[in-house]
Parts: structure tokens; C-alpha cells; sequence
């Protein structure tokens, strides 16, 4: 099983409480969430292929991991970009690993950060975490430890049990100018996205 199958499975049940979904998804992931399948391929693959984008993302799940099907990334990357580009956060998330990956396409952080950024917009830590890995890398030209910190500190604020060590180690490279902008970027952005800190 791909790693992204279980951080994807964690977020998402908490996701189930504050989306309204349609009876054929919601039967599909009970199903899939008992590892029956065969069940959740055939609530999702109609919808899916109708254009529904909750059965896409599922059906990504399915073809991604190989789950009740033949593992596939031509197919979980069809499922998964039609999702991601119709806003379903969990999809963009896992359209950035595939492409960080390399999994059915040629791996490319260019285009994994451009999904990490539209999920970690909508609260997925997991997407917070590797923008703030991503930017904490020093070594490359890309190191700009204000969003590395900003990132792990909303992770962090969030929920993500191991963003606040990380948030640490970057804090400890930087200055308190730095330091103190970034907590400004936060704010600003805990202030814009009231929505996610509601429950």
C-alpha cells in the first residue's frame, strides 16, 4: 500500500463529518472503509465516470493502491486530476505525491507543490507538512525558512501532532525579524480561514 492511503484515510474520516455526501459515495466508503472493495468500485465507478467528484477521488483511491482492482496510475491519475481540479482537497493531496513520486508521471516538485498549495490552502496538514519540508531544505535554492515555518505552525495549529517539533528546528535557524513575520503570515491566514478552526 502507498503511504498516501493511510495519511489520505485519517484526514478524510474527519472530513466525512463536515461534508454533506451523496448516498452512493457515502455507501462506497463505508465499504471501502471495511476493505470490501468490490462494493465501493461499484457505488463509485457511475458516478465517477458521470462526473461525480467525491466517487473520482474514491476511485483514485481504488486504482491508486491498488485496492479491488489492478493498481493503475494512468487511472487513479485521471480519477484523481479530475477531482483536484474541481476543488476536492483530498485529491489535490494525492495528485502532489504521485507527482513528488514520480507515480505514473515523471516526478516533479514543481507540480507536487503547485497541489500541495491548493490542499494545504483548504487545511490538509499533510500538504502543510511537505510545503514546510519543502521550504525548509536548505540546501536548495527554493530554502525560505518564513514559509517553512508558516506552514508547520498552521499544521501545527491544525492538529498535526509533529508539526510543532518541526516548526522548532526551523525556528532555531532563524532570526526574530523572521520568526516574527512568519507568525504574522499565520495569523493573517488562521484569520482568513475561520472555517477550519470552527469545530
Amino acid at each position: 500500500m502507498r503511504t498516501f492511503a493511510r495519511i489520505v484515510l485519517t484526514g478524510f474520516m474527519f472530513l466525512l463529518a463536515t461534508v454533506a455526501w451523496s448516498g452512493d459515495f457515502k455507501k462506497g466508503w463505508d465499504a471501502y472503509s471495511s476493505t470490501d472493495y468490490a462494493t465501493a468500485l461499484a457505488e463509485w465507478q457511475e458516478p465517477a465516470d458521470a462526473g461525480d467528484v467525491n466517487a473520482s477521488f474514491g476511485m483514485g483511491l481504488l486504482y491508486g493502491n491498488g485496492f479491488g482492482v489492478d493498481m493503475n496510475d494512468e487511472m487513479a491519475l485521471k480519477y484523481y486530476a479530475y477531482a483536484a481540479e474541481n476543488g476536492h482537497a483530498e485529491a489535490q493531496f494525492n495528485l502532489a505525491v504521485m507527482h513528488q513520486n514520480g507515480w505514473g508521471v515523471p516526478p516533479s516538485d514543481e507540480s507536487a507543490n503547485t497541489w500541495y498549495m491548493l490542499a494545504a490552502e483548504q487545511g490538509i496538514t499533510g500538504a502543510q507538512i511537505a510545503l514546510g519540508r519543502y521550504f525548509a531544505m536548505d540546501f536548495l535554492d527554493t530554502y525560505d525558512p518564513i514559509q517553512a515555518y508558516t506552514w508547520f505552525k498552521l499544521a501545527e495549529s491544525l492538529g498535526d501532532i509533529d508539526a510543532a517539533s518541526k516548526r522548532e528546528f526551523v525556528a532555531s535557524r532563524m532570526t526574530s525579524e523572521q520568526v516574527s513575520e512568519a507568525d504574522r503570515r499565520v495569523t493573517a491566514w488562521v484569520d482568513s480561514h475561520q472555517s477550519l478552526f470552527a469545530n
